[in-house]
């Protein structure tokens, strides 16, 4: 079994008690503290905020430092944010104190090109202070990069790399139905899309992740978010949505090398998706096209891969770590 390692939850809300639900579970990692900023949590159990039907004997704090004052941490698990700008601050705060970090904030997941002078940041801070940090969730971080990756070792040329996911969001959460602009007018989906506040934050994170296994070098990257527009009334829990309305999104990122396109992720949630699937088709020597079906549960995917990536992360070497780079993971035993 692998060695126990001690856990901080950082960030306290749906994902991040999602992630420490599930750590909770293992047998090889100790949740010994959490932290939020928000002040109606400070204090409370964590058990009582994850919605469990006992006390942890964890009080939630705001800061990390009260933690770390009573316990040796092994790894710190972040979901807070989800743009490079908004987590760099913390991250480097995090690393300054000697911190391994798993963090779902998606720009981190492959910031290289898009966000190359905070990575750097992030990178020199986690080298001093001797820390590891990776950004990886369910997506960006599993089903449109590393899992594509990973299929081309079988490979002995690829020639283009499609990968899809398809959400009925029907029965997410409220935010995300928010996020993919589910009950919006054709106006307003276009305002929050200029806004940069309604996409699949991290497509292109992906692509450039897959580019840089496959030794590509894209001259050319473009992505498009589009409404996917309901014909006949559709209802969440939480929204309804009238005919000619936004029912969620479709977003589209492509790939070219010489003007020849290499590369195609396509993200669409809406509330009238018939059917959820994850599928990845490579072209090349073998084609290969591999599907799930029904998809993965965004939530319960994130929490897996944040919790199962928690050992790499504690072993690896110092400075920013992207998924590629990382020793192949595994779900490990509960308790």
């Amino acid at each position: 079994m692998t060695n126990s390692i001690k856990a901080v939850q950082f960030g306290c809300g749906p994902v991040g008690c999602a992630v420490a639900k599930m750590a909770n579970k293992r047998n090889n990692i100790e949740l010994v503290g959490a932290v939020d900023v928000d002040p109606a949590k400070k204090g409370k159990d964590l058990g009582e905020v994850m919605g469990l039907d006992s006390k942890l004997g964890i009080a939630i704090t705001d800061d990390i430092k009260n933690v770390l004052a009573k316990h040796k941490v092994d790894v710190v698990f972040h979901q807070t944010v989800s743009t490079m700008d908004k987590a760099t601050p913390q991250l480097v705060m995090l690393a300054g104190l000697g911190l391994n970090v798993v963090s779902t904030a998606e720009e981190l997941s492959y910031p290289y090109i898009a966000n190359p002078d905070r990575a750097k940041q992030i990178d020199d801070a986690a080298k001093a202070g001797n820390a590891s940090i990776l950004g990886t969730g369910i997506n960006p971080g599993f089903l449109q990069d590393s899992w594509p990756i990973a299929m081309t070792a079988l490979c002995e040329k690829v020639e283009h790399i499609k990968s899809v996911r398809v959400q009925n969001a029907i029965t997410r959460r409220l935010p995300f139905q928010k996020k993919i602009g589910a009950g919006c007018t054709l106006e307003e989906f276009a305002k929050l899309v200029e806004a940069k506040t309604l996409r699949h934050v991290g497509l292109t994170e992906s692509m450039y992740m897959i580019a840089a296994s496959l030794g590509w070098q894209m001259d050319k990257v473009t992505e498009s978010i589009d409404p996917v527009i309901a014909t006949q009334p559709a209802k969440s829990p939480y929204i309804t949505v009238e005919p000619g309305q936004a029912a969620g999104v479709r977003q589209v990122g492509l790939g070219y090398i010489n003007g020849k396109e290499v590369m195609q992720l396509i993200f669409e949630a809406s509330l009238i998706v018939p059917e959820s699937y994850d599928a990845v088709y490579i072209t090349g020597t073998p084609d290969m096209e591999v599907v799930v079906k029904g998809g993965v549960h965004g939530d319960i995917g994130t929490a897996s891969m944040v919790v199962n990536c928690a050992h790499r992360v504690v072993e690896a070497a110092a400075g920013l770590v992207t998924m590629n780079e990382l020793p192949l993971v595994s779900c490990s035993a509960d308790k």
